[in-house]
């Protein structure tokens, strides 16, 4: 029976996301290795988004709390020239 991976943490996740992508992008694996890699990405990958989406309700409760109003816009990134 196959081992499960303990859960990290966002911030773990994340790094270990980037180890991933960049073991992917050096081509150095073998194609069981790189598939390994792959699934094991896509895990970090939910951990990640459900993460992001316990922040995000967490602010909306917070503002809420705070007698605001939660408004989602869109993100603009500014050219950096």
């Amino acid at each position: 029976m196959p081992e499960k991976t303990a859960v990290p943490d966002f911030e773990a996740a994340l790094a270990e996301l980037e180890r991933i992508v960049d073991r992917l992008e050096g081509g150095q694996q073998t194609l069981e290795e790189a598939l390994a890699s792959f699934q094991r990405g896509i895990e970090l990958t939910r951990v990640c988004q459900q993460g992001l989406k316990e922040a995000e309700q967490k602010v909306e409760q917070l503002i809420q709390e705070q007698g605001g109003e939660a408004r989602i816009e869109p993100f603009v990134a500014k050219d950096s020239e």
